[in-house]
């Protein structure tokens, strides 16, 4: 009964781990966040001498020190950041990954703060493994404190920021082009077999499903469901001349004018359609061409 009950936990465990989260770091974040490491690791090191300060054996004076220190950090985080943001699918991006990439961001500074030890300090045991150790633990402890002040803080600014959009956006009336009369066109599947005509102003929206798509079409009461053997990729090639269709996320294909509301969070929008449960995701790589659809 105990393992039973231990296996559920760390189930409920491994799903945390998997749960999506927001990449903060492409465009200019990375430097940003790069930025805000050094200023307050200079800040923390200098003001509140966190560790023990044994000033004897400095070479130079301590804020310099902290200097490098903090020069040490902003070099590791820009470097894997900027490495990291440009190969990355932020729609895959989860809370393991993130805890695995700052883990190894905080083992990096570690290491490079026990390899600048023989610049600063004058210690006949600078290379030891000791020194190594307590350099990484010291990184780990302040890193640590680091990351509960500022992931919190990051996550309610993109928020914020994408529910007020949202807001915006349900506010402003779709500036997409209204179907032509002739709104039934033949959608091309990759068995011929399965090819079939569609009625584009029934269609609400397109779900991958790995081989095969699932259409999701308007009804009476609520929406049908087709599934054909074809990449999403295929549809939208298909649909392209039609600007009202919009693959908001690697999974999905909407059409925007069934789109009733727009709800914000920290990693994008969610869609509501018309008859159908399913929110629709806008990832953040998609965003702004999402908001293209809504300009005025």
């Amino acid at each position: 009964m105990s393992l039973n009950i231990n296996k559920k936990r760390w189930g409920e465990v491994l799903e945390v781990f998997r749960q999506p989260y927001p990449f903060y770091y492409t465009g200019t974040g990375f430097l940003f966040v790069a930025g805000i490491v050094l200023i307050m690791s200079l800040l923390f090191n200098y003001l509140f001498e966190p560790f023990v300060v044994y000033r004897p054996e400095h070479k130079f004076d301590y804020f310099w020190i902290s200097m490098v220190h903090s020069f040490n950090a902003f070099l590791v985080v820009f470097v894997i950041l900027f490495i990291k943001s440009r190969k990355i699918n932020e729609d895959c991006w989860t809370v393991g990954k993130e805890i695995g990439l700052i883990g190894l961001m905080l083992l990096m500074i570690g290491i490079c703060q026990f390899l600048t030890r023989d610049l600063i300090y004058d210690n006949p045991d600078n290379w030891s493994l000791r020194y190594l150790l307590e350099e990484i633990r010291n990184t780990f402890l302040v890193g640590i404190l680091f990351v509960i002040i500022l992931e919190p803080l990051n996550y309610l600014r993109l928020l914020k920021a994408n529910l007020i959009t949202a807001q915006s956006i349900n506010a402003q009336s779709l500036q997409v082009q209204t179907p032509e009369s002739s709104s039934v066109i033949s959608i091309i599947t990759q068995q011929k077999s399965d090819d079939f005509e569609m009625d584009i102003t029934r269609f609400l929206y397109a779900k991958a499903d790995g081989n095969y798509l699932e259409f999701f079409l308007e009804s009476e009461e609520t929406a049908s469901k087709l599934i054909k053997r074809m990449t999403l990729k295929e549809l939208e090639q298909q649909l392209e001349p039609f600007p009202a269709f919009l693959k908001t996320h690697r999974s999905y294909l909407v059409n925007l004018q069934k789109v009733i509301h727009v709800k914000g969070n920290a990693q994008g929008y969610f869609l509501q359609l018309k008859g159908v449960n399913e929110e629709v995701p806008v990832s953040r790589g998609m965003i702004s061409k999402f908001e293209e659809q809504y300009a005025n």
